[in-house]
């Protein structure tokens, strides 16, 4: 029944906007580690993936769904219900960069990553020194297979904030397997390093593994 349907996927999507990401991670573990060395500035509406170690909790499945992961499409319309109270704001508050930053989150957390990047620099375009949106949008497209463009709004980022460890992070990571730029990896790595001394002991060794890995591979070349 429809009723049905519709109780199943708004009671999945409590579980959906946390633990979607949990599928990204195997894709993370084959190389596309597009995230985030600390969680920043941005809403905490929906948690986006974290790349350095992103794992579901324990214990938690996905209600309503026989424990089986939605599809995209049951994600999507999991989204639009979601974000209908935001979008509904938004037609009286277009500008309103924290909300189209929410709506953004909604749909970059169930891998509806052209909406969320569209929103997310809808909400540059009110604040574009937003940073950590920045990367965020960055991360969006690097999925949605714009390598170039992931590229012009990391070295944006790292420009409006020199020292920001998710972008220099993400900036290395895809120059480094995308372009295989093993130098301007290793450029902004060591910057991530220089500029964050207050790296966590375990980030810094991930860190410091992506730049020995990066320079075996500058070697051979």
């Amino acid at each position: 029944m429809v009723t049905d349907q519709a109780t199943s996927e708004s009671s999945a999507l409590g579980w959906q906007t946390r633990q979607v990401y949990a599928m990204a991670a195997v894709c993370l573990l084959v190389g596309l580690a597009v995230g985030y060395l600390f969680r920043g500035s941005q809403s905490s509406a929906v948690a986006p993936t974290n790349a350095m170690g992103a794992s579901a909790p324990g214990g938690i499945h996905p209600a309503g769904m026989g424990g089986q992961m939605p599809t995209l499409e049951q994600m999507k319309r999991m989204a639009d219900q979601k974000a209908g109270p935001l979008l509904a704001k938004l037609k009286t508050d277009p500008n309103n960069a924290d909300l189209l930053v929410q709506a953004g989150n909604i749909y970059e957390a169930t891998h509806q990553f052209k909406e969320a990047a569209d929103y997310y620099g809808k909400s540059l375009e009110v604040k574009p020194k937003n940073v950590a949106i920045r990367t965020e949008m960055a991360s969006c497209l690097y999925y949605l297979g714009d390598v170039d463009g992931a590229l012009k709004q990391l070295q944006q980022a790292t420009t409006d904030d020199p020292k920001d460890a998710n972008s220099l992070f993400n900036l290395g990571f895809i120059r480094w397997r995308e372009k295989k730029d093993s130098k301007g990896a290793l450029a902004a790595w060591q910057q991530l390093l220089k500029t964050n001394p207050q790296l966590e002991a375990n980030k810094k060794a991930e860190v410091e593994k992506l730049i020995a890995d990066a320079r075996r591979q500058s070697s051979s070349d």
